[in-house]
Formats: C-alpha cells, structure tokens, sequence
C-alpha cells in the first residue's frame, strides 16, 4: 500500500494562485468564492482525469497516467490529504463512477469494474464490461459518466485524432449496462470533453468547438440522435448499430443547425452554446450542485470545467416542446491549470484537477488540485434565465432595484448564430437586435419579465444588464449570460 501523508497548512497559506483576466472579475468573485489548494507532493505528478465522490467521504481521482487514487481530507478545514493509490496499469481514465462497493473506470480501450475483493486498499479484480468500440491512436478519448440509478454508464467516444473515422464507433455513444451489454445510444459527436446527468436527470454531454461545430456546446444525449457530425456514419453498417435504425441524411455544408434540424428527423440541436472565448475554449466535465445551499445560491445548477482558460461557469436548462435548451453564466476564473474534471464534496466544496500537458492552457501550474468553497457571502448574481412565449423571465440571488429595473435601456440583447459547417468552428453570425418592450420586476425584486420582440430560434440570446444595481446598489457580478433558443413556448 502506497501512502503520503501531508502536514495541514496554517489558514493564511490556504489560498491558490489568483491568475485572473478571463473576465477581469477574479479579484471581485474571491470575496464569495475562494480557491483552496490542495497540496500534493511534486512527485505525484498528478493529472486528473475524472473524480468520483465515494459514500464515506472520500474522493477517487482516475489520472491520465492511468491511476486511481483514494483520497481522504480533500473537504477539511485545513487540507490534510491522505492518498492512496488504488489501481495503476490503466490507460487514460477519464471517467469514474461507484456502486455496489465497486469502481467504474472509462479508460480508453473499455469500460472496467474495479474490485478490492481482499479488503486491503488495493485493486485485486478487473472486469471487462464493454469494449466494443475501436482504439487505435492515443488521440481517440473515451469519457464516461457516473454510474446511473439503474446501474448504465454512458460512454462517449471523441473522434480519431479530433478529425477521423478510422476505428469502429468512433464519434458514437453507448451505454453500458451492469450486466455489460453495450446498446448504442447516438452518433454524431466530434470531441466530448464530459459526460453526466443534467439537473433534470437527462444525460448530457459536452461538445468541442471544430467541425460541424461553430462553438463549444452542452447537448443532451438523445438516444437515436445524431449530435451533427457525419464522419461517424460508417459506423451505421455494424450489426450492433442495428437498434439505431436508418442512417440520418446528410447534412448540407454551411447551413444553419436549426435547418438542419427541420430537414434531419434525428439531428439533436445544442441545448446551451458557450460563446467562444467569452464563456470558455475548451470545457470539460460538469456535475450538478446538489448541495441544499452549502455552495451558495445555486442549487441545482450545472459546474462546468474549461481547460483552455482554467475557469468554472455555471449553466442551467429547461425542456421546452420535448426540446432541451438554456443558458450559461460566468462563475469563478484563476485556476491553476486546465481542468478537466470537478466535483461536488461530501462538505458541499467543488474540487476541480486537470493538467496543463498537450495542449495550452491559461493555468501556469503543472500540477494542480484545488476545490472551490462558498465563503457564505451571496453575490449579486444573474441566478437563471428562464424563457416565456413573449420573452423570458430573469431571476436574480439577490433583491434587484425595482426602480432601475423597470427601465427599458437597462436591457441590452443581441441574438447570433453559427455557420453550421464541415470546417473548424464558425464565426458569429446573423446577428439581430432584440427589442425589450416592457419590464416587470416582482414585488420582492428577485425576478423581472421581459416582454421581448424579435426572438430568433436557434440563435443564441446575449444579455447585457450592467445596468441594473441591487437593493444594496451593488453591481451584478456577472453582467452578461446566454441562452440559447431552440424553442419559444406556445
């Protein structure tokens, strides 16, 4: 058994590397939200990959070197961790789940069960659940989500080198039942960076801004779908995508999504669009904050990771019509090193890893942990955005100025789209103007409806409220969300 043992720090050497400069509000948020390393030893050369809260408070981090780790005090006061490993030997785990006493690790080649059948702290017994899908480059990642209630774990398998078919079910998602059945679930996807529950329960999964995909995106894994790129459709003549039924057309180049999700029954649309740079480059992994309030005000919503700029961002969706769509909001930038894992703490922190190998990111240091904690300040907050047949509803954390909220130029909205097609990314298109009509704050001032005219589906929908101040005259935090529109209600 291989054991580190670090000494607690004194409470003023807690605090991270304050890197900034996402959206220049790093300093502001540290006052409601505060990074907390997690100090590991150096020779760990720890680059997480996937976590998984255990039932007795401990976390299990799956690693790109091939690791799983067991950590204890990763919630305390004054982080005092005691690592474990494991399992080694594994390849790329970039998903971790547990039930029944026993470890699920998505690496690249299959799915496996982990067991410690002697009771020592170490993995004696690995089971193969599925492995049906092909692997040939170490560029064809394999993400998995958390086991489900009924015991599944969804797997969504990236593309060849970002680009290519060259390995069965590249760019396809299965799911994988306990007793190892492999049932096809979608096709279509380019470069997933997570996949798990929304806060409705449905499975979700994040998608890579490149071809077919003018933008990073969060779509919901329907199952018979195709998520939008057509290099995966070879895959449709294997006898165990039988259950999928007919390949969908294809799509025309340099179109526009919502076209093309008129013309092909089985195109699934992106249920929330994270603007390029503006709200993340490269995101990863999301969990849902199921904390009661012990991370703030935003229970129920979505974390997401970014690798590229080493920030978290918030997200919610709603169904509208049997469609999922919703908005993203800035949360908390100045990260270590690019994240690509987070998770919710039995203590009601968000412990975020990743490493910075392979690809740039904003985060200077090789090797982070660290956890996100609510310093019990309610910022002044866009809570969610909800949208209404004439407009949408905008619910805020704290009381908003009724007076200024009443004020028409207070509401600055500007929708556009992306170029749906076969090349890397799109610029942002088609843009329109909304136009607020009227505004109307509740009488508690936590809510205002907008009455808008000029909604355009299938664009995305910013929102500019700097304008607006609280009961206190505080500024919002974060003046600026998105939502994307799939669906106005009837």
């Amino acid at each position: 058994m291989c054991k580190w043992l670090l000494a607690g720090w004194l409470a003023g050497a807690l605090g991270a590397q304050e890197l900034g400069g996402t959206w220049g509000t790093g300093r502001a948020e540290a006052e409601y939200y505060r990074i907390v390393d997690l100090p590991l030893p150096a020779e760990l050369a720890l680059e997480v990959g996937s976590f998984c809260a255990l039932p007795d408070g401990r976390l299990a981090i799956g690693t790109r070197r091939g690791e799983i780790l067991l950590v204890s005090g990763a919630g305390d006061p004054l982080p005092n961790l005691r690592v474990q490993r494991f399992a080694s030997g594994l390849d790329e785990v970039l998903g971790l789940g547990h039930r029944d006493g026993a470890l699920y690790a998505t690496q690249q080649t299959e799915l496996t069960r982990v067991l410690d059948r002697d009771g020592d702290g170490r993995a004696d017994r690995f089971e193969n659940l599925s492995d049906v899908w092909g692997f040939g480059h170490y560029h064809e990642f394999a993400w998995g989500s958390p086991v489900a209630a009924n015991g599944s774990v969804y797997v969504v398998l990236g593309l060849s080198e970002s680009y290519h078919y060259r390995a069965p079910f590249r760019g396809w998602a299965f799911e994988v039942t306990a007793d190892g059945r492999s049932i096809p679930i979608a096709s279509g996807i380019r470069s997933a960076g997570g996949v798990a529950p929304n806060e409705h329960g449905e499975m979700f999964y994040v998608e890579s801004q490149g071809p077919w995909n003018g933008s990073c995106s969060l779509k919901h894994l329907k199952p018979g779908g195709f998520m939008g790129h057509p290099i995966s459709f070879p895959a449709y003549d294997l006898p165990l995508a039988a259950t999928m039924g007919k390949q969908p057309l294809q799509p025309q180049n340099q179109s526009r999504l919502v076209t093309e999700c008129a013309r092909i029954e089985q195109l699934v649309p992106y249920a929330v669009v994270f603007p390029y740079r503006r709200m993340g480059q490269s995101i990863t992994t999301f969990r849902v904050d199921r904390t009661n309030g012990t991370f703030g005000p935003f229970t129920n919503q979505l974390f997401l990771g970014d690798y590229s700029l080493s920030v978290v961002m918030r997200a919610t969706t709603e169904q509208i019509d049997g469609v999922w769509q919703g908005a993203c909001y800035p949360f908390r930038e100045g990260f270590g090193n690019g994240i690509l894992a987070v998770e919710f703490t039995s203590q009601g922190q968000l412990v975020t890893g990743g490493t910075n190998r392979g690809w740039p990111v904003r985060g200077n240091r090789q090797y982070a942990l660290e956890r996100l904690e609510w310093t019990g300040r309610t910022p002044f907050e866009i809570e969610r955005i909800r949208i209404q047949r004439d407009g949408f509803a905008i619910d805020f954390t704290l009381p908003v100025d009724r007076v200024q909220a009443a004020v028409l130029t207070n509401y600055r909205l500007a929708t556009f789209t992306h170029i749906y097609q076969e090349f890397y990314g799109s610029p942002e298109v088609d843009q329109t103007t909304p136009r607020v009509v009227a505004a109307e704050p509740t009488a508690d001032g936590r809510s205002v409806r907008l009455v808008v005219e000029g909604m355009v589906l299938g664009h995305v929908h910013e929102f500019d409220l700097a304008g607006l101040r609280s009961t206190a005259d505080k500024p919002l935090l974060h003046s600026n969300a998105y939502y994307t529109v799939n669906r106005i209600p009837k």
